[in-house]
């Protein structure tokens, strides 16, 4: 296949890349992306943490968010007025959690926030940075981020992002903890998730720090795909 002539030389020669067009309301986003994740797996990631590179595939709940995002009508109504400035003209801070290959980073862009694109792996932000730069001509900051070990400068943002990030049970009070730290006191985080293991725990760490949530769509495959469901939640701080 014919790679995108803006792909970095230093992307080309590590990676085995290849492209995924993804439709969002309103726009194609063309992901570079290596093509083939297991590729990419390092027996000393593992043993250390038992790492693998998650975040080289297109996961479908990243789909459903980045769609989440660009669609007003689904998820700007009962967001808190933080969230919302971004249509009015003004440029609210956003992080996303686990980025991965950065589409729901590309899609806040898109909606006019500035993002803050974070992930575990060091080797996804060129990636992020590219497909953001590439699909909306806007850049993101980026920074490696360990949740176990946030840093404590990060500030506190009107919008929290995470999509599928809660496939093992240790992530879920680890995942509570972040977004305690970065969220603003009148922002939401939006989850998507397709039923992770770690979900129902997550929830209920996130409960016990003070967060209050409702699950604002849920994704159905069409019929015959074999796709999981996907649901959105939308967590804020409880009221007093």
């Amino acid at each position: 296949m014919t790679l995108p002539a803006d792909v970095p030389a230093e992307l080309a020669r590590r990676y085995v890349l290849t492209t995924q067009a993804v439709a969002l309301p309103d726009f194609t986003v063309t992901l570079l992306k290596p093509r083939n994740a297991d590729d990419l797996i390092s027996e000393a990631d593992y043993v250390r943490d038992e790492r693998l590179p998650y975040w080289a595939d297109l996961w479908p709940s990243s789909e459903v968010l980045a769609t989440y995002l660009l669609s007003p009508e689904l998820w700007l109504r009962g967001v808190p007025h933080a969230a919302r400035e971004s249509v009015e003209g003004a440029r609210p801070a956003a992080i996303e959690l686990g980025c991965g290959l950065g589409l729901p980073t590309v899609a806040a862009l898109q909606r006019g926030f500035d993002v803050l694109a974070t992930d575990y792996y060091e080797d996804a932000l060129p990636f992020a940075i590219y497909n953001a730069e590439h699909n909306v001509g806007r850049r993101p900051e980026t920074l490696m981020v360990d949740w176990t070990a946030m840093p404590h400068d990060l500030g506190t943002f009107a919008l929290v992002l995470a999509a599928d990030v809660l496939y093992e049970m240790r992530y879920a009070p680890i995942l509570a903890d972040a977004v305690v730290k970065v969220l603003a006191p009148d922002g939401v985080f939006l989850l998507a998730d397709q039923g992770r293991i770690a979900l129902s725990s997550f929830l209920e760490e996130a409960t016990a720090r003070g967060l209050e949530w409702h699950a604002a769509l849920r994704q159905e495959p069409p019929p015959g795909v074999a796709k999981p469901s996907i649901t959105i939640y939308e967590l804020r701080w409880r009221s007093a």
